[in-house]
């Protein structure tokens, strides 16, 4: 089985993950897609106590541990099972839980640092970009934070202002010029989402 990798990056409440939804439902056999997300990569920080963990940049790429990321892309397009770890948001750090994934012939990864490293850019076969204004950004991850991940209104402010937005104009938004599609207003486009799902199914034709 020759693997599809589908890359999707853009800032902090652009949509990525509603464009990786929107995605898996154009393919009529959800069970061969994977979705693979950069978050539950964040580097381990046992050493640290929660509040040293929780004033960490997390919207830096040296947050991410790249490496095992590359090796389990690898094992996944070698048709290979990987046990994928995960990331507990409310404790800010990795879980000592993982996740049995087995190989998919659709891979969709998503994530902040997506187009930003050479090597993972050179993995996938369709590289995605999702550009929101900045304002509607904030407002989504504010949302998410407070609600889904235990933050405080202050915190997330914070957290915006000191690292989230230097990051993005630093690493992000010029990480968009390597992208094949741009998708502004996240998975509301519509239009932007169809292109997609005609690439994504010429690629298909053409790999049978």
């Amino acid at each position: 089985m020759e693997n599809i990798i589908i890359g999707i990056a853009g800032p902090s409440g652009s949509g990525k993950t509603t464009v990786a939804e929107k995605i898996e439902e154009f393919l009529t056999e959800n069970d061969h897609v994977v979705v693979i997300s950069f978050d539950d990569y964040y580097r381990r920080n046992d050493h640290m106590s929660f509040e040293e963990r929780e004033k960490l940049n997390y919207d830096h790429p040296n947050s991410i541990e790249m490496e095992l990321l590359m090796n389990d892309l690898k094992e996944l397009k070698a048709n290979r099972p990987i046990n994928k770890v995960l990331y507990d948001f409310v404790n800010h750090n990795r879980s000592d839980k993982t996740e049995l994934v087995e190989p998919k012939k659709i891979i969709i990864l998503e994530g902040l640092f997506t187009l930003v490293e050479k090597d993972i850019r050179d993995l996938l076969d369709i590289k995605i970009y999702v550009d929101t204004d900045s304002d509607i950004c904030f407002i989504r991850r504010l949302t998410r934070d407070v609600n889904a991940r235990g933050r405080t209104i202050e915190s997330v402010i914070e957290q915006f202002t000191t690292f989230v937005k230097p990051m993005r104009e630093q690493f992000i938004e010029p990480s968009k010029k390597y992208a094949d599609i741009i998708i502004p207003s996240g998975g509301e486009n519509t239009v932007a989402i169809n292109m997609v799902k005609t690439q994504i199914e010429n690629l298909i034709k053409g790999r049978k």
